[in-house]
């Protein structure tokens, strides 16, 4: 019986051989001012005078007599000197305070400098340290991801993505005492965290020695900053990888049956190692472990590039040199085992859901998934006719859904229901809150019910 991951899973117990299957599944400058003199302003105009005009000196004969010589008129008035353009009041001088000296001109804008360059130098400071001595950070989107192909539209080349994709992989070695176990990552971004399986790490995950090898041979030491046995993520920080550019992440949402893809990692131990094939199939639900306590599940992009032992956490990349999966299974003559080799049936966990887990860790050093509250029957021997309730817990969101023992759940969101690995796979591709429909048989008739998603740590 397995947990339909509602109740919270026992610890899982990922599998010894890097090759475990695992099992995520995607949800689901302003130009600066310029500044002119202003435009002189006009002279006043000159004023200008006339004279008045004299008035006409008395005729003779007037029988009045005659006046007295008249007086020389007045010389006209010379027109007043223009006025001078008033200078500009000086400055007032900085009134004296008791006890304090008059400050610069300059000092002001010296002070903002001085401001601005302590905040930088403070940020990038507190920014290192952050770094240096671990707690979360601000996830995916501080973190330097890349998205943008790296490869020119229609690109057909598989030298090329392996040219791009190469520096970017990386071999994994975990150790614990005499356990040792070997795997595959890849570059997530500039701030020098690495993306792999869980079960590629879990046996150091207690104090053991994480040790990463770059495509140049170097050896780097690295820690676990969190991992979710439930999705078989896990995200390590790697000294000295900064310089080595991250790969970009593309959408496994995009993909076609058909399409070409490629995947990278250390099969066997055999570093740097590429193969190409298809994408087989999309939306493969895929369980991996001998127990319920030992399982993740996989909503799995199923390719038939060969993959081994040690290719476990590597990327699969599409043929414009994106990561849209993590190697993380594969498939033999006899299930799902350890041991076994490549018979062309492997599986990734979709790049959507890396990015989820991997962005929580990075925020919370924990990730966390969808639950219903609920046991279902992953019993083979239901010929595909839906999810078998087995058990309701009590105060669980199915419970409080009306979801009762017996029921069988034949869809989520129209989307068929073949039995409880399907329903568990399909429930942890949604997100804590979410709120999704059942459609249930109950004593022979068809409801519908409505369940707001809870969450857990794993």
């Amino acid at each position: 019986m397995t947990d339909d991951s509602t109740r919270p899973p026992h610890p899982p117990q990922d599998p010894q051989h890097p090759e475990s299957p695992a099992a995520p599944t995607p949800t689901s400058g302003a130009t600066p001012p310029t500044y002119e003199a202003p435009a002189p302003m006009h002279e006043a105009p000159t004023p200008t005078y006339q004279a008045p005009t004299p008035a006409e000196a008395m005729t003779p004969g007037s029988e009045v007599p005659p006046a007295p010589a008249p007086l020389a008129p007045p010389a006209p008035l010379a027109p007043p000197a223009p006025l001078a353009p008033l200078a500009p009041p000086a400055p007032l001088a900085p009134v004296a305070r008791p006890g304090r000296r008059g400050v610069p001109g300059w000092t002001w804008p010296a002070l903002a400098a001085l401001a601005l360059v302590v905040g930088l130098i403070g940020g990038a400071l507190g920014a290192t340290l952050h770094e240096e001595f671990g707690g979360p950070s601000l996830g995916l989107q501080k973190s330097g991801v890349r998205t943008a192909p790296p490869l020119e539209e229609g690109n057909t080349s598989v030298s090329a993505v392996a040219g791009e994709l190469l520096p970017s992989t990386v071999q994994i070695l975990a150790t614990s005492g005499q356990a040792n176990g070997t795997g595959s990552g890849f570059i997530l971004d500039s701030a020098g965290h690495v993306v792999t399986n869980n079960h590629v790490v879990t046996a150091a995950a207690a104090g053991g020695e994480i040790r990463v090898v770059d495509y140049q041979g170097r050896i780097h030491a690295a820690e676990i900053v969190g991992r979710s046995a439930v999705y078989d993520l896990a995200v390590l920080q790697v000294d000295g990888v900064r310089e080595l550019a991250p790969a970009s992440l593309g959408a496994s949402e995009e993909l076609l049956v058909g399409d070409q893809v490629i995947a990278f990692g250390a099969p066997l131990g055999l570093s740097q190692t590429v193969t190409a094939g298809i994408v087989s199939a999309l939306n493969r639900p895929v369980t991996t472990g001998s127990s319920r306590d030992e399982s993740s599940f996989i909503n799995a992009v199923q390719t038939d590039a060969a993959i081994n032992p040690g290719n476990s956490g590597g990327p699969l990349v599409n043929i414009a040199g994106q990561v849209v999966g993590v190697n993380s299974a594969i498939a033999t003559t006899g299930g799902l085992m350890q041991e076994a080799g490549n018979i062309g049936v492997g599986f990734a966990i979709p790049i959507e859901q890396v990015k989820v887990t991997a962005d929580q860790i990075l925020r919370t050093g924990e990730a966390r998934y969808p639950v219903i509250g609920a046991r279902v029957s992953t019993s083979e021997q239901n010929e595909l006719a839906g999810a078998v309730i087995d058990d309701v817990t009590q105060g669980s969101p199915a419970q409080a859904a009306g979801l009762r023992n017996g029921d069988r759940v034949i869809a989520l969101d129209d989307n068929r229901v073949t039995d409880g690995v399907t329903l568990i796979v399909q429930i942890r591709t949604y997100q804590p809150g979410d709120v999704i429909e059942l459609t249930i048989e109950r004593d022979g008739e068809e409801q519908r019910l409505s369940v707001k998603l809870g969450s857990e740590v794993g």
